[in-house]
Formats: C-alpha cells, structure tokens, sequence
C-alpha cells in the first residue's frame, strides 16, 4: 500500500489530514502531513520530507499531493522525486486525497491517474437545490465505501 505525504503551505496540509481522520473515524496508515511555514528552512523542509517518505513509503511506493505549483512545497516535493517509487502531484483538493486513499493499493501510476481524476471531478458547478447535494451519507457509510464519494 502507497504511503501518502501532503506537503502544502500552513495549514493545508495538517487541515487535509484531519478531514480524512474525520471522514474515515482514524487516520488511514501511512498518511502524513508537512505544513509548511512562511519562514522555514527548505534545506530542513526537505530533510524532513524525506524522513516522512521513508517512514511512510509502502511497497508500491509513495505519493505526494502539494498545494501550488511553484511554490516552496511543490518545489521541496519536486526535489524527492529522486527518490525511488515516489510521485508528486499538484493541486491537491480533498477529492483527489481520498480518491489517492482508495486506491493506493494499486500501483503506483494508476494510483496517480485515480488521484487526479478524482481531483478534477471534485471540481464542480453547484446549481442551487442541486439534488445529489442535498442529502449527505451518514459518517459510518462514508468510511466504510470509499468508492460511493468518487
């Protein structure tokens, strides 16, 4: 199973996290979360992402999900891709987290087309009195069907 590590500007990446805490009633394994400060020390941000990897890092890899393109997480996460079985993607939203939760099971690249796909079908128009907006699965359902929110 794929480790998954957030790297996002503070408080992102924390935030992302305790929402999946949340959806799934515990933090899935292998998931962590570096914020990113305003003044930290990217020598140091990227030791640490590092450490993260390694800690995190299953047998089919690792996966990392930053914030912006261009911005100090995305340019520490750029740096890790040296490393072996390990992805980074761009413009995480919670969809694209959980889609990557669900899968990451699967190897490592479609694991990548799942997280992506999932991410930009989160991304909708909302109409007002959208029915499928309306009503809301109960947490346990949530937890227990990952594939019913995709």
């Amino acid at each position: 199973m794929a480790g998954i590590l957030i790297i996002a500007h503070a408080p992102l990446a924390g935030a992302l996290r305790d929402c999946l805490e949340h959806i799934y009633c515990g933090l899935p394994a292998r998931i962590g979360a570096i914020d990113v400060m305003p003044d930290c020390d990217v020598d140091a941000l990227e030791a640490r992402a590092r450490r993260e990897i390694d800690r995190l890092k299953g047998e089919n890899g690792a996966l990392v999900l930053c914030d912006v393109v261009g911005a100090t997480p995305a340019n520490t996460a750029a740096r890790l891709t040296d490393m072996a079985d390990v992805r980074v993607l761009c413009g995480v939203n919670l969809p694209m987290l959980v889609r990557a939760v669900c899968y990451r099971a699967t190897p490592l690249d479609l694991l990548v087309e799942k997280a992506i796909a999932g991410g930009l079908k989160g991304i909708q128009t909302v109409e007002a009195a959208s029915p499928s907006l309306l009503s809301c699965p109960t947490e346990h359902h949530a937890a227990t069907n990952c594939h019913h929110h995709q």
